[in-house]
């Protein structure tokens, strides 16, 4: 799977190049975000600004990924589309998850 990472200041912004974040992408995405966190890279921004689509198995990796920052890190979503960002409500995620509506708005939560 392909992901975009990018460094601002102490903040790593992960950018997962693909539309659809399904069963198929799962474990390697998950894999690779955590690895970022396991190089000390303490906060990070996962912005999804070309992922149109959120499957179940990928909810389930982000809580994962969520888990293991907790105490350690800090993690924020930004830039969900309409109906991902309607499934984090539906689900209820949007109250275990930061979420910013762009980028700018991530990093400002992350220097504060």
């Amino acid at each position: 799977m392909n992901i975009e990472i990018q460094s601002e200041n102490d903040v790593q912004i992960v950018v997962p190049l693909v539309r659809r974040l399904d069963a198929s992408v799962e474990s390697t995405f998950k894999q690779q975000v955590l690895e970022i966190m396991e190089k000390g890279h303490k906060k990070v921004v996962l912005d999804f600004s070309h992922v149109d689509f959120i499957d179940s198995s990928c909810l389930g990796a982000l809580v994962s990924i969520l888990k293991s920052v907790n105490g350690r890190g800090e993690l924020v979503l930004c830039s969900l589309n309409s109906n991902t960002h309607d499934l984090f409500k539906l689900t209820r995620m949007d109250r275990i998850f930061s979420i910013k509506t762009n980028r700018q708005d991530a990093l400002l939560m992350l220097r504060g």
